[in-house]
């Protein structure tokens, strides 16, 4: 009984938390478009756009701000789902959408991130980014393409803040957010289905007796 209690509770504490993600990437993709109408992508530029929204732009320190910590706290949260879903036990067939969605929306954060790394053009990121570009390399068969792909088929420079910015904006932040709705929706279904059967339970008891 007190397994089936804490269960359920961990059920419900899966489902309060996709709800937080979810809120976690609207802010995180409102920010983030409130911040591209200043940001420069570009070598040069974006250093200097983000110092200026940080210190010449009303509330832009703010945006940033909340931008990072809605980055950062996605992360966590997902990982954080991940573990929850675990110790629930819930591993029939019918988590299977909770669980594939989960698990791509933390590598989908954690792309946030990693995607991220060079916007700033600072030089930890300049360094950080050239040491990833050294991994993504050596992966075989498609390492040098993946390379060419990211920088522009060149140096790290301004194409390669620009690739970065797209992938980062256009096409990670748009999966994080697909996922998240489709994470909740899959754990608001399961509810659902949990409630019906644990209705119907007493019924059917009730028949055979």
């Amino acid at each position: 009984m007190q397994s089936t209690q804490f269960d359920r509770i961990l059920r419900r504490l899966a489902t309060v938390l996709s709800v937080v993600i979810l809120t976690l990437c609207l802010i995180y993709t409102t920010t983030g478009i409130l911040l591209s109408f200043y940001y420069e992508p570009t070598a040069g530029g974006a250093y200097n756009s983000l110092k200026m929204i940080n210190t010449q732009i009303p509330y832009g320190w703010l945006f940033y701000r909340t931008h990072e910590i809605a980055g950062n706290g996605l992360i966590a949260i997902a990982l954080v789902q991940i573990i929850v879903m675990f110790l629930g036990r819930q591993f029939s067939q019918s988590w299977l959408a909770a669980w594939v969605s989960g698990i791509l929306l933390t590598l989908s954060a954690i792309g946030l991130d990693w995607t991220a790394m060079l916007l700033d053009w600072t030089q930890a990121g300049y360094w950080r980014f050239s040491i990833e570009l050294g991994t993504i390399e050596a992966i075989p068969l498609i390492g040098e393409q993946l390379r060419n792909i990211l920088t522009g088929g060149g140096a790290i420079n301004t194409l390669t803040v620009e690739h970065l910015y797209t992938i980062h904006s256009y096409i990670v932040a748009t999966a994080t957010l697909v996922l998240a709705v489709v994470h909740l929706l899959a754990l608001l279904w399961q509810e659902q289905q949990i409630y019906i059967a644990s209705n119907q339970l007493p019924e059917t008891s009730l028949v055979e007796s």
